[in-house]
């Protein structure tokens, strides 16, 4: 399995006896269920590797006696510290994409800030409805969001936003849980449920190639322009849609006096989208030179 508790399937298991040059090495890939089986073992010591694309080969001893059946304790495979992605021919595009997204979700601005929307192999392959809904998930319990929501909540109280909350800790309690919540949202529905039914990519593909201003037109037009999992780029209606919604839905719960209906949702949509090519910009230009260990991935696809 790998570090989160995934079930690593297409693992190869490798047993090779010690000191023996004539019994070849035995291979086996794991299974669905992360299993592998060796049997006919004649007494004696082996070594089971254990390894997969973007990990450390995991590696121990196992001594056999005569007629003994031994179960391997389970093993967790960690991501390489070099973060390379080897791809073969036999690895499937879901095997890809999921070993891809396990080096994303590595991603930090200055090692804190989480940078998982962000894919630096532009053959990137998509994603499939599990792994958008695993990045939403994690974004939005990664501790830097929640301790976003309190700085943001706080700025709002200093500056006595959205009034009808009150002040003193209740307020401040009130305008945390909007704040989270907004986020949140806006993780779910543009980042994986629009996604998912529409079949488009939520990630920012870094383009890192061309002139300034063609990576700068790029950028920006990455809010409203997507790939779609076809691997064809397309208007990105889920961000658009995951924008409205996260504005129709913060309706039900900020106070009465700050609504004023579809125009607020609206306006706060398009301001989102502003945001959205502000970000393109910083992603395009400045995130990766603060982003330590970045995945190399290579030439192989």
């Amino acid at each position: 399995m790998d570090s989160n508790g995934a079930v690593c399937a297409g693992a190869h298991a490798t047993l090779t006896a010690a000191g023996s040059s004539q019994n070849p090495s035995r291979i086996q890939d794991t299974d669905g269920a992360g299993h592998y089986n060796f049997t006919a073992l004649a007494a004696g010591t082996y070594t089971l590797s254990i390894s997969g694309s973007g990990f450390r080969t995991q590696t121990l001893t196992i001594a056999l006696t005569e007629g003994q059946s031994y179960q391997a304790e389970p093993i967790t495979l960690l991501v390489s510290s070099t973060s390379s992605v080897h791809v073969t021919a036999s690895d499937t595009p879901m095997e890809i994409a999921r070993v891809e997204v396990q080096l994303e979700e590595k991603q930090r601005v200055l090692g804190i800030i989480p940078n998982f929307y962000v894919a630096y192999d532009p053959k990137a392959p998509p994603l499939n409805t599990k792994l958008k809904f695993e990045l939403a998930w994690k974004t939005a319990i990664d501790p830097v969001s929640f301790l976003g929501a309190g700085a943001l909540a706080g700025i709002e109280q200093a500056g006595n936003e959205y009034s009808g909350y009150g002040q003193g800790a209740q307020g401040y309690a009130k305008r945390y849980g909007a704040a989270f919540a907004d986020g949140a949202i806006g993780d779910l529905f543009g980042n994986a449920i629009y996604p998912a039914l529409l079949r488009q990519d939520p990630r920012f593909f870094y383009k890192g190639t061309g002139t300034v201003r063609e990576r700068t037109m790029y950028a920006l037009a990455s809010a409203v322009v997507c790939k779609g999992d076809n691997g064809r780029w397309q208007p990105n209606y889920s961000g658009i849609l995951g924008s409205l919604t996260t504005g129709g839905i913060s309706n039900l719960y900020y106070p009465a006096s700050d609504r004023n209906g579809a125009a607020t949702t609206f306006e706060n949509a398009a301001l989102t989208i502003a945001g959205g090519a502000i970000q393109g910009l910083f992603q395009e230009f400045v995130v990766k030179k603060l982003t330590p260990k970045l995945p190399n991935y290579g030439s192989g696809h």
